[in-house]
């Protein structure tokens, strides 16, 4: 525990649990990773049975290697190395409880969106170890991995170019996250692919991907052996507090660019409509659903979401708005809505996700 801070105050707890398991959200926030790091461990979380399928689906396709694992502050596979950091969150429900307490959700939290992560950063692991990149072939079908990550990007939806794995269209940021994304659905089991993704200019990426898994990966020895991790939790010094202001900050949106005729169209200032609900508590009372219904469209933060929210609410104030027409109707309306407000909010922030 860093100098000078208060002991907490602490309630019994279970056997052989972290004296932080207890401790609220305050006292959480002044720790430090690197104290973190003396009773955090991948081994024996809900995170070994995840690595332990991952390896299953590497040993079905005939991929010797195997993933080396260190938890860090966020998903991450740095390049020159056969292994991926995992957030420290997900090593513990007390960790993962905080982690929805500042930023509203679980990145990967549940079994299969922790797996199509892991998929996902596999697919970044082989093309170090085995140094896919360099093939002309693959540079043709993705692009180069020379290309600048850029600051942002603008999703095409309705693309066909690019396999549909993790939210936000991931593939289309780089040719990297193409090609990981493109490996993450050939992995996956069951998934189908040829039928799937039938008549899509994708499937030729698919197509490549298996050629060359099984011509140049399976049962062939990697030749990046790298076990180096980056940034452990046991080297970062910062809190648990610094980090979530930094990752908020990051996330964060400006004010959504609303027009007093948008929210008109689904409520009303009419006299005659004084004795309806009022449009702000309206969206307090659906604002979780509205939240997570948006955040699957589009795979933006519910953090970012819930700001343009927030603001929608406020000028629903400022205009005396009311609700016009039925719960249901105007819920899945206003969700497209946010939805259009939150993706114009988002042009100039990063992607969701940085693996």
């Amino acid at each position: 525990m860093p100098a000078g801070t208060r002991s907490p105050s602490r309630r019994p707890r279970r056997s052989r649990e972290p004296a932080w398991a207890d401790w609220d959200d305050r006292e959480l926030l002044g720790l430090r990773f690197c104290d973190l790091a003396e009773n955090l461990r991948i081994e024996g979380s809900r995170l070994e049975e995840r690595i332990e399928q991952l390896g299953r689906d590497l040993e079905r396709c005939g991929i010797e290697l195997r993933p080396h694992f260190w938890l860090s502050d966020d998903w991450f596979t740095p390049d020159g190395i056969a292994g991926m950091a995992i957030p420290f969150y997900m090593a513990h429900p007390r960790l993962a409880r905080l982690e929805e307490s500042q930023m509203l959700e679980v990145e990967g939290g549940t079994p299969e969106w922790c797996m199509k992560i892991l998929r996902h950063e596999a697919g970044h692991v082989i093309d170090n170890a085995y140094k896919l990149r360099r093939f002309r072939r693959r540079q043709q079908l993705f692009g180069p991995s020379s290309q600048t990550y850029p600051e942002s990007y603008a999703p095409r939806p309705y693309s066909r170019s690019h396999v549909l794995h993790l939210e936000s269209w991931y593939a289309q940021s780089h040719p990297d996250e193409d090609f990981a994304e493109t490996f993450a659905v050939w992995l996956t089991p069951r998934s189908a692919w040829r039928r799937g993704y039938a008549g899509w200019p994708a499937l030729r990426k698919l197509e490549y991907v298996d050629e060359l898994m099984f011509d140049r990966v399976a049962g062939c020895k990697p030749l990046v052996t790298s076990r180096r991790e980056i940034d452990p939790l046991r080297r970062l010094r910062r809190t648990l507090g610094e980090h979530y202001r930094d990752k908020r900050k990051r996330y964060a949106v400006g004010a959504p660019d609303l027009r007093d005729t948008d929210l008109r169209r689904l409520f009303s200032d009419a006299p005659e409509m004084r004795d309806r609900p009022t449009a702000a508590s309206f969206l307090r009372r659906v604002r979780r659903e509205v939240r997570e219904r948006v955040a699957h469209v589009t795979g933006a933060y519910q953090y970012a979401i819930d700001q343009v929210l927030e603001d929608i609410m406020r000028r629903c104030r400022v205009l005396r708005l009311r609700l016009v027409d039925g719960d249901e109707e105007t819920k899945i309306d206003f969700a497209v809505m946010l939805a259009v407000h939150t993706m114009s909010a988002l042009r100039s922030k990063p992607p969701r996700y940085s693996l």
